[in-house]
């Protein structure tokens, strides 16, 4: 359950982000985060990356680490995108 509707990101110094709006961790790792939030799917990439601090009540996601990069999708990508996860792990 979020409380609040709003989404927004904030990146201070490429060592640590901070999201709002987040609805599902849908998977994660130390170079790799795939969310859901209010306005759609976002992967996070980067390196050593760690969870902070989760607020699941209001929709709050503070991670650390090194960011590489930040993307939107489309939710129909997640199901391509978790293939491609399969696929990494049984290579």
């Amino acid at each position: 359950m979020i409380v609040g509707s709003s989404h927004s990101i904030t990146i201070s110094e490429r060592k640590s982000i901070l999201l709002s709006g987040v609805k599902k961790i849908e998977s994660f790792d130390n170079e790799e985060f795939l969310m859901e939030t209010i306005m759609g799917y976002i992967i996070i990439k980067g390196a050593d990356l760690e969870i902070i601090k989760l607020d699941t009540y209001q929709g709050n996601v503070s991670i650390k680490g090194k960011i590489n990069s930040l993307t939107y999708m489309e939710s129909a990508n997640k199901k391509e995108k978790e293939e491609s996860l399969l696929s990494k792990l049984f290579k």
